[in-house]
């Protein structure tokens, strides 16, 4: 197939890195006289947000404060959260949700019995509750919320004519000072991107006077994850390449349950089964199985007093220690008896998925397995979403904001997408300079590289990474495992570094090379960490230190 001439560098206001709720939030906040691009790796719906089952918690329910909603994050975050980050986000909860109802987002309704919704937001509302709170407040679309949000902000934004939303490109590198044409001494800072385009094959310029990174997480750098394949990482590996600090980067939430199947690898079951009363089984043992019983005893009461409800670092340990225990390759979760009726109304698309795979979960028992789901560190951001680069601003789960602490609690990632997609948008505003001028940047250069013939390369170091990341760096951890992890991580930086010297980018190897500078990242955090809290468990430090600290990478001070 012949490759299209170059397309010509594409200049704009504002340019947003990632169309999830986060990056399409803060387009949608900046004011209509902006040029705005929004630059999607694949579909504009192809993110993690439109992936989200749960819902959005925020305090509605006659009872609820925030102090509460306030203390179960930290709880969760086993203490590692930033109080004020924690604050701002829960009391801007309740303002966020009404916006995206604004824009017609059709949260479930709750009814007095006869049919009739209440007449305020916590009387219209139907919340449901999921492990970590201590309350109901989880606003909710049916068990497909994250769709029903992206579809909203993405029509809003496709509404608008100064935002271009810009499908298939894949974010290569940020455009800093070291990038600018014919100036030896530029300031510091972010100019933009380049992205290479799926469609014509190079990449491309992108230039704006301020960049926004909503990228998403990392959690595809594990073998089994509930994320779409493009939860690569390419934002925090971006930003630590152009010099921004990273932090906590150890905590990945592996979710509880994620569904257990040869034909499917990323199906989650969401919280919210749990949260309505679902039960963690194992298996049936032969005997039992022979009278028939499909599922066997509950466990998590010798885990956790919240049995089910447990955070989801406890949830998940103990599912893999059941496990390893009886070496046996998923549990079972258990919501047939709360009523078919229920069931279909509460999880239609989970009831109609599985039922296409041969489950009725009405009545039968759904085989999970913990799988990476959440990327608790990331990129550091103040309350304003500001990076340490001049020009450079993050929201949403590419970012280490304070909020999440040491373990992410239910329904509080979609909150973070809009309440700092709001922020990083209003905070553009407040320092915008009309007179301000973008430097001339140099174009990408491929005069010393030549298309690889050697394709193989990369899957394989892909399949390799993400094998020895789920065996050594996953939900339990040792020393031994996390120095075996460092060894391999550093012969693959060398190949692929090597690789992406020598070969024309493709979106293969730029997700490779971001992968593995995301697993380097994860394990010099986890190898930094000499105690065992929230998602971070290790044998070696079982114990959880007096004093909270987080784990800060500078890539000044990283070398090899």
């Amino acid at each position: 197939m012949a490759r299209r001439p170059p397309p010509e560098p594409r200049a704009y206001d504002v340019l947003v890195i990632g169309s999830g709720a986060a990056g399409l939030t803060a387009a949608l906040t900046l004011p209509p006289h902006l040029t705005i691009a929004v630059l999607a790796k694949g579909d504009i719906d192809a993110g993690s947000t439109a992936w989200a089952q749960g819902g959005i918690a925020a305090v509605l329910e006659p009872g609820d404060t925030w102090e509460s909603h306030i203390a179960d994050t930290m709880i969760a975050g086993a203490g590692l959260n930033h109080r004020a980050t924690v604050e701002f986000v829960v009391e801007q909860a309740s303002a966020a949700i009404d916006r995206l109802a604004a824009l017609g987002v059709p949260f479930n309704l709750e009814t007095d019995g006869e049919g009739r919704a209440g007449e305020t937001n916590s009387e219209r509302w139907h919340l449901t509750r999921e492990g970590g709170h201590s309350h109901r407040r989880i606003v909710h679309v049916d068990d497909a919320t994250g769709w029903a949000v992206q579809q909203a902000l993405h029509a809003a934004a496709a509404a608008r004519p100064n935002i271009a939303l810009v499908p298939g490109m894949v974010a290569l590198d940020l455009v800093t000072e070291r990038h600018v044409e014919g100036e030896r001494f530029a300031a510091r800072g972010c100019h933009g991107v380049y992205a290479y385009d799926s469609a014509s094959r190079h990449v491309v310029r992108f230039t704006a006077k301020a960049v926004v990174l909503a990228t998403g997480g990392a959690s595809r750098v594990y073998q089994y994850s509930t994320n779409p394949d493009g939860s690569t990482g390419d934002g925090i590996a971006m930003a630590w390449r152009a010099g921004c600090r990273v932090s906590n980067m150890e905590f990945n939430q592996f979710h509880p349950t994620c569904l257990y199947h040869p034909q499917v690898k990323n199906f989650l079951i969401t919280e919210a089964a749990r949260g309505e009363g679902g039960h963690l089984r194992l298996p049936p043992t032969p005997a039992e199985a022979a009278r028939g019983v499909t599922a066997g005893d509950r466990f998590m009461a010798r885990y956790d007093d919240r049995l089910e409800l447990a955070p989801r670092d406890i949830v998940a340990r103990a599912i893999d220690a059941e496990m390893k225990r009886l070496g046996i390759s998923h549990v079972l979760l258990d919501i047939a008896h709360l009523g078919a009726d229920f069931v279909r109304l509460h999880f239609p698309t989970i009831h109609a998925r599985l039922l296409e795979l041969g489950i009725d979960c009405t009545t039968q028992p759904i085989p999970v397995v913990p799988a990476a789901h959440y990327s608790c560190g990331g990129v550091m951001v103040d309350l304003a979403g500001r990076t340490d680069l001049a020009g450079l601003w993050a929201a949403g789960e590419v970012t280490q904001s304070g909020l999440h602490g040491a373990n992410r609690l239910a329904s509080n990632s979609l909150l973070e997408c809009l309440v700092f997609g709001q922020a990083v948008a209003d905070d553009i505003m407040a320092q915008w300079d009309p007179a301000a001028t973008v430097p001339e940047i140099r174009p990408w250069d491929e005069s010393r590289v030549t298309d690889s013939d050697e394709e193989v390369v990369v899957t394989h170091n892909w399949a390799e990474l993400r094998r020895f990341m789920w065996d050594y760096v996953g939900i339990v951890r040792t020393d031994k495992r996390l120095e075996r992890a460092a060894h391999r991580v550093k012969l693959l930086r060398k190949e692929v570094a090597d690789y992406y010297g020598n070969f024309r980018v493709t979106p293969d190897l730029i997700e490779l090379r971001n992968l593995v500078t995301v697993a380097d990242l994860i394990v010099r955090s986890a190898r930094a960490r000499k105690e065992s809290r929230g998602l971070h468990f290790t044998s070696d430090y079982p114990r959880t230190a007096d004093v909270a600290r987080d784990t800060v990478l500078d890539p000044v001070m990283v070398r090899s």
